[in-house]
């Protein structure tokens, strides 16, 4: 991270990037970052408030000992975690958690742990919100906001979420299939700070798609959290909670990758994606976002390709590609890794092999038709 920072900073110092390009860079980037940095802190304290853990505890009670409806609960805190807090939060904060649920009423981890990782990736393309490619779209988008934004992603959307959990259902209809006993479920230590820090995080929700540049709600929640533990729980405050690596590596790739399109990145790659609205240009669009994504990483990735998205439908085509295609190499998603870390620390082994070859028919099962229902609603 250091050394990104500190080359994007002679890029910058030495007029490569001008500056004038620097402050507008700037004044587009700020507010994602500091977005980021306050849903991370929002979804940190609650997890450490316990709100995720009596989700879990929610679900098993409801999933009444069969283990189908535990499936299907666990699914939709996946989808709906990634869609309103972001993946990187199904990734690092319920994993763990339904991890350790599977693990207490004695079902086989692997399926759900298999369910967090794609769909934190797969189900990230519904709101702005949900990944940090889309707030950068948006942008670009002039889309009427979120449910503008939402209503052109729509149907791919559906898509990314109900293609992995088909296959996953399928893949593992054996394991799903029974009844399991459900775990026990420690009491919050301290009820007040569960109950207040679920209320702020309840309330935060609809305002993330209210139309407010989505930093204001987000950090109004972080300062609140913050407070409510300074009061209660003083010791769960550091400024660890900040995300200092996934924001400094950000931080520096917009700079660098800005610079190379200043000096020429765009004319090189134009043409690469194709130039159209029409399905093959579309298709091109999106396998070119999925191989890159896999190849070196998926925002720098959405970064280097943005140019060429000079259209909305355009612009969706290459977040099909950057946000459902990482499901292949390890570290075509930071949020994989993340996940691969929490997983074997409980525990779970994970066969990188496997894992790819799983994934690989995955993406072509889901990029090639979340590109055909975004070609379709878009009435092309």
């Amino acid at each position: 991270m250091f050394a990104l920072l500190a080359l994007a900073a002679v890029v910058v110092a030495a007029g490569i990037l001008p500056w004038g390009d620097t402050l507008v860079l700037a004044d587009r980037v700020v507010p994602v970052l500091g977005f980021v940095a306050a849903i991370t802190i929002v979804t940190e304290l609650a997890a450490e408030a316990g709100v995720f853990s009596a989700l879990a505890g929610m679900l098993a009670r409801w999933g009444r000992g069969r283990r189908t409806l535990l499936w299907i609960f666990v699914l939709a805190l996946a989808v709906l975690s990634t869609v309103f807090l972001s993946l990187d939060t199904t990734a690092v904060l319920v994993t763990p958690v339904v991890v350790l649920l599977a693990l207490h009423a004695g079902l086989p981890p692997l399926p759900f742990a298999l369910a967090t990782v794609w769909l934190a990736n797969t189900a990230s393309l519904l709101l702005p919100v949900s990944n940090l490619t889309n707030l950068l779209a948006e942008g670009r988008m002039d889309a009427g906001g979120p449910v503008g934004f939402a209503t052109l992603v729509a149907a791919p959307a559906a898509v990314g979420i109900l293609v992995p959990v088909v296959v996953l259902s399928l893949m593992f209809r054996k394991d799903l299939r029974g009844r399991y006993s459900a775990p026990s479920v420690e009491r919050a230590s301290d009820r007040t700070l569960l109950i207040v820090s679920a209320i702020v995080v309840a309330a935060l929700l609809p305002l993330l798609v209210s139309g407010l540049e989505v930093w204001i709600p987000a950090t109004a929640a972080a300062v609140a959290l913050i407070v409510l533990f300074g009061i209660r729980r003083p010791g769960a405050l550091s400024i660890g909670l900040v995300p200092w690596r996934p924001i400094g590596i950000a931080a520096g790739l917009f700079v660098l990758v800005e610079a190379a399109h200043a000096r020429g990145l765009t004319a090189f790659i134009t043409g690469l994606g194709g130039s159209g609205t029409d399905l093959l240009s579309l298709l091109q669009l999106s396998a070119l976002g999925t191989v890159s994504a896999n190849a070196i990483n998926n925002l720098p990735a959405y970064l280097v390709l943005e140019p060429i998205g000079h259209s909305p439908v355009r612009l969706a085509a290459l977040l099909i590609g950057v946000n459902l295609g990482p499901l292949v190499t390890p570290w075509a998603s930071l949020a994989t890794l993340l996940w691969h870390q929490k997983v074997t620390s409980l525990g779970v082994t994970v066969s990188w092999p496997k894992f790819m070859l799983a994934g690989l028919g995955v993406v072509l099962l889901t990029v090639p038709l979340a590109t055909l229902a975004l070609w379709l609603a878009a009435g092309r």
